[in-house]
């Protein structure tokens, strides 16, 4: 078992800090009614957001990803990114009134997935409302369970994990002991939820907008081990609290005997879906992210 330090007291006081301040947004958020919440968190990120640091690695990130853009297009690209990060914000204490809000495309591949009898990874990006698939499965009858990274702070963990429970029967933090978590609950025959744009350290370099980005080959791992369907789940946010969700055809998780060949071809195929949609809605897609290593600003060398 994993000894867990103890966090140092200054640590634990700025933690402290954020949680009360999280615990009052989410609180604040709760009390209106969801498309005045929706509203507001968009006008007010929509304002804050450009003023924030971390708005230039998303300019840098715009500049490789998407060099034809004009300055005026990424700055619109950027407004939209901050009002639909500020929209998710303070959408989470509604999740649950979002169920009655989603159109649902590609009901088609669902039913294959749900009628083989075999589970499924469901695999999308930080796009629109990234919270909402759990919601969606279990109005279709599925059982989801989400893979999420645990947020620095301890304390919010506990907030996210509510506010995603009205969706999610089960919730499994990324690491080795959630990776033998996620091996059982495929095994059971259950499916899994999962984001795969973030940054990784280690991994495999995929073209991602024509760029090497290291990317975790977690999802082909798993699939190509349990046998089963990788599944591209697209979100868009159509209006303010209004979404589509469009289930598309699954990436076959073939096992050649070159597992390493196998890992590759079906992560560039994953990469592939998620910058294609994208492309299609710039500004849903969370550009903050240090995705490849030239999103870091370059070191100066004084002397």
């Amino acid at each position: 078992m994993t000894r867990v330090r103890p966090l140092p007291v200054a640590k634990r006081i700025s933690y402290a800090f954020e949680t009360a301040g999280a615990y009052l947004i989410y609180g604040f958020f709760a009390l209106l009614p969801l498309d005045a919440a929706s509203n507001l968190g968009g006008w007010i990120m929509r304002r804050l957001g450009p003023r924030l640091g971390v708005t230039r690695t998303a300019y840098r990130n715009l500049a490789l990803a998407l060099p034809d853009k004009t300055e005026a297009e990424k700055k619109a690209i950027v407004a939209g990114m901050w009002d639909n990060l500020g929209r998710v914000i303070a959408e989470y204490p509604h999740l649950k009134k979002i169920a009655d809000r989603i159109d649902l495309a590609g009901m088609e591949n669902a039913r294959d997935v749900l009628q083989s009898g075999k589970p499924a990874i469901f695999f999308g990006g930080h796009l629109a409302n990234w919270e909402i698939p759990p919601i969606c499965a279990k109005r279709i009858g599925m059982a989801l369970h989400v893979v999420y990274r645990r947020p620095n702070n301890p304390y919010v963990d506990g907030l996210l994990r509510h506010a995603r429970s009205a969706g999610a029967v089960g919730q499994i933090p990324k690491g080795t002991e959630g990776a033998r978590e996620i091996l059982s609950v495929l095994r059971k025959k259950e499916s899994l939820g999962i984001l795969v744009d973030q940054k990784m350290n280690e991994g495999m370099a995929i073209p991602f907008f024509g760029h090497d980005a290291m990317t975790g080959p977690g999802v082909a791992q798993f699939a190509v081990r349990v046998g089963c369907g990788l599944c591209p789940l697209r979100i868009e946010r159509l209006q303010g609290a209004r979404f589509r969700i469009t289930i598309e055809k699954s990436i076959p998780a073939e096992d050649t005997g070159d597992r390493d060949a196998d890992y590759r071809r079906i992560m560039t195929d994953v990469n592939r879906h998620l910058e294609a949609w994208i492309r299609e809605r710039p500004e849903q897609w969370l550009w903050i992210h240090n995705r490849w290593p030239e999103s870091k600003p370059a070191k100066t060398v004084s002397g």
